[in-house]
Order: structure tokens, then sequence, then C-alpha cells
């Protein structure tokens, strides 16, 4: 389905807004020694984060201020890049979205597509989709395991609303396992000779 909005152009960081998102209207505690030992907030690298047709807002922290969030911008259409700072094996991806018909029909996730933009999803396939259902908490999405064992990046590609003029976004999350990439440092000469 071709888009004539400038969704390719039009894409926005907001690191220089501090806005942390993985959290898309979440700030997650770094002290919190309640949050899960897989939690993979701080191996996110939110500097290079990239959100493509979105406002950017403040973060909320999960479940007690839902008027600050990420709304996407021309339409009901919204693509996060989110890149990690080293290999991941990712186990699930939290969201939490809405109200109501600002809630995306459906989230399809692209691991290591670095990148990709609305012309890439209207043509390649996701790694796996899930639908999203209306709900005021944060939900939880497991992933298949074997197509999530080797990220660097991941997308998020929200194709619809459920029924609004633009989404809404106030929490994505990662669990999963962390490993650091380590970077072999060799003479160029050394690997001609």
């Amino acid at each position: 389905m071709p888009h004539d909005h400038n969704h390719g152009q039009a894409h926005s960081s907001c690191a220089d807004e501090h806005h942390e998102h993985h959290g898309h209207g979440h700030d997650h505690s770094h002290d919190d020694e309640h949050a899960p030992a897989d939690n993979l907030f701080l191996r996110i690298a939110h500097s290079n984060i990239v959100a493509l047709n979105s406002t950017c807002g403040q973060p909320a922290k999960v479940g007690s201020d839902e008027t600050i969030s990420i709304e996407s911008d021309a339409d009901d259409q919204m693509i996060l890049r989110v890149p990690f700072t080293g290999i991941v094996k990712l186990k699930s991806v939290l969201i939490k979205a809405g109200p109501g018909d600002q809630t995306p029909t459906r989230v399809a996730l692209y691991a290591n597509e670095e990148g990709i933009d609305f012309d890439d999803v209207a043509t390649k396939q996701p790694t796996q989709e899930f639908e999203l259902v209306q709900n005021r908490d944060v939900g939880e999405y497991h992933v298949k395991a074997t197509k999530f064992s080797n990220v660097s990046e991941i997308s998020l590609f929200f194709p619809a609303s459920q029924g609004a003029e633009t989404i809404q976004l106030y929490y994505i999350g990662f669990m999963g396992t962390w490993t650091e990439v380590r970077v072999q440092r060799a003479s160029v000469l050394r690997q001609i000779c």
C-alpha cells in the first residue's frame, strides 16, 4: 500500500528530548531493585532509537501517568527502530497502548532489519506478528526464541489503529538476555600477510 505523506522522511529520534523510547511514555528507574533481571532497558542504545511518523512526548511511569505518551503523526501508522548495545536473545515484547480505538490493531516485529521504513514493511515479511487487544495494562507478547536469538536491532511496525485517526503508545519494553559484543582489533597488515 503506497504512502504519500512523507513517512520515509518525517522521523524523529526524540533522543534530544531525553525520550526513552524503550519506554515510550515510560520512565524506568535504573536503580529499581524490583525490576526483573531480564529487563533489557539498560541494554538499549537510547540515543539511536528512531521513530517514524511520530510525535514526541515526555516519559511517564508505567500505569501512573497516561497523559504522557508517543502518538503517530500523519495517520495511524508508526515504526520504531530500537538498537541494542550488544546481542540480545529476546524473550518478549511489552506494550501498553490506547486508550480504546487508539490501540494499534497489531505489531509486526522485524529483527536485524537496519533502517527499515514504510516502503520496506510493505514488501518484507515480518519476523513475527501479534494482534493487540484493547487493555489498560501492559501486555506481554512472547516471541519465537529461534527467530530472536541473535538480535542487534528490532523494529516495531504498527500498521493501523482500532478505529482512531492515530495510535498512542505509553510503554514499549523488552525482556531477554544480553551479550556484550567484543570487537577484535587486529592489524590490517596481519590480515593481509
